[in-house]
Parts: C-alpha cells; sequence; structure tokens
C-alpha cells in the first residue's frame, strides 16, 4: 500500500525495482496505477527468484535517461577522492554493455553538482571503502537523480584506472588498512585537468545473437586476446574451458585507451 500510494504521488509512469539485486531483474515499468498491482506482483516473483528476497522500491522513470556515474575513494580519516565519470548508457536489459570515462557529455557544472552529491553522501553515511555511486541524468544531462552507491569496485573500473593511472585495487586494500589516501592534489579535489586522455570498455559476453543475445553457454573451442598500444584485456578463461549457466554471461573485458588529443 505505501508503495502503490508513493507510485502515485510521483506520478506515472514509474519504474519498480527489486531492493536486493540489480541487472534488470525484477524490475517493471509502470505507466498507469491499473497497471501496478499486476507488475509489482511480476516483480516480486522474479526477485524473489533471482535473489530469494522480494522487497521492492519504486523510482520516477525518466524516459530516455542517462547513466553516469562516479568513482569514489573514502578513507577513515575523513577524506574522499571523487574519481571523475563513467558513463554506463548503453546497456541491454538494464546489463551495462559499453562504458567509458569519461562521460562524453559531462560539462564543469554538472560534475560540480554531481561530486557536491557524491562528497555530501559519504559524510553523511560515513561511508569508508571503494565505491560507486550512480546517477540518472536527463537526455540533456542538465538535472541529475540519485540511483544507488554499490559499495565495492565494479566491473568499469579499468575505464577509471586508465584515465586516472590509479590502481583502484590497491587503493581500496590500503583503506582497509587504515591508511589515509595519499593521491594527488588534482585527483583529490577532482579537478577535472587531470583526466588523462579517454578510456572505452566493452564488456565481453558469452551470448547467442541468433537469440536476441541471450546468455549462451558451451565449450570455448577458439581464444585469441587482443593486443596493441592502448589496449588493455581482463579476463580468466582460454581455448577449452567451459562456460556454465552457474556463473555470469561475462567472460572478459576489453578497454581501450587514448590520450587527451591537444
Amino acid at each position: 500500500a505505501c508503495l502503490k500510494a508513493a507510485a502515485v504521488r510521483m506520478g506515472f509512469p514509474v519504474l519498480l525495482k527489486a531492493s536486493a539485486g540489480g541487472g534488470g531483474r525484477g524490475m517493471r515499468v509502470v505507466q498507469a496505477e491499473s497497471e501496478i498491482d499486476r507488475e509489482l506482483a511480476l516483480a516480486r516473483e522474479e526477485a524473489i527468484k533471482a535473489f530469494g528476497e522480494g522487497s521492492m522500491m519504486v523510482e520516477k522513470l525518466i524516459p530516455s535517461p542517462r547513466h553516469i556515474e562516479v568513482q569514489i575513494l573514502a578513507d577513515s580519516h575523513g577524506q574522499t577522492a571523487c574519481l571523475f565519470d563513467r558513463e554506463c548508457s548503453l546497456q541491454r536489459r538494464h546489463q551495462k554493455v559499453i562504458e567509458e570515462a569519461p562521460s562524453p557529455v559531462m560539462t564543469e557544472d554538472l560534475w560540480a553538482r554531481m561530486r557536491e552529491a557524491c562528497l555530501r553522501l559519504v559524510k553523511e553515511s560515513g561511508y569508508v571503502g571503494a565505491g560507486t555511486v550512480e546517477f540518472i541524468t536527463d537526455q540533456a544531462a542538465t538535472d541529475f537523480y540519485f540511483l544507488e552507491v554499490n559499495a565495492r569496485l565494479q566491473v568499469e573500473h579499468p575505464v577509471t584506472e586508465m584515465i586516472t593511472g590509479l590502481d583502484l585495487v590497491r587503493q581500496q586494500i590500503l583503506i582497509a588498512q587504515g591508511e589515509k589516501l595519499s593521491l594527488p592534489e588534482p585527483l583529490m579535489k577532482g579537478d577535472r585537468r587531470a583526466i588523462q586522455g579517454h578510456a572505452i570498455e566493452a564488456r565481453i559476453i558469452a551470448e547467442d545473437p541468433s537469440k536476441g543475445f541471450l546468455p549462451s553457454i558451451g565449450r570455448i573451442l577458439g581464444w585469441a586476446e587482443p593486443q596493441g598500444p592502448g589496449i588493455r584485456f581482463d579476463g580468466g578463461f582460454q581455448a577449452g574451458d567451459e562456460i556454465s549457466q552457474h556463473y555470469d554471461s561475462l567472460i572478459g573485458k576489453l578497454i581501450a585507451h587514448g590520450a587527451r588529443s591537444e
């Protein structure tokens, strides 16, 4: 009843989402109040199957949104670094497919407001560690709305590593050991002049194009990793390995980095 009332207050269309997980599972668009009971039941059923828990949340649906997120590092000494932005708008079934850093639509004004929102969130919550603050913007990327915080490094963190020169895994471990952030001042201050070029990541996924790019299982018959200047490949498979239904269909990440053009 509370969720339905909240949906009516914010106005339709709205988006129902599973509280316990993501990736598009337990997610339903509701176009009108008459649809909410049916869509809520379907979303809960999906959530329970996927996550073992059926609690839901509701948010305003923004047509044709952009998905922009900010990589943060926050230590136990009150310091927070916002390591710029990533554009994650190219998705399939609410699963990110292509990510890039920085976002091609980011402006100095939008960055200043997003960074301030991240700093306030970290301060108010007392968050410590590596994390990602995710936002939805309208198509023009003028207004933004808080989506969620992922309290971990994400699949797309390499693009941030490429444009900052940092090892984010190492930084996360140092924070966990109680050490104080020791980054170059421009990175601590979020100075966009410190961004080192542009990076794009493509998720390599075991999928079947003939079946709408649904996840596919089976044995890998051939495996060749790309190489060359500005190319990084993160993977853990080789020819002969078996792709199982028990694990995620992501099998590799191809990252390309280019220097800033003057």
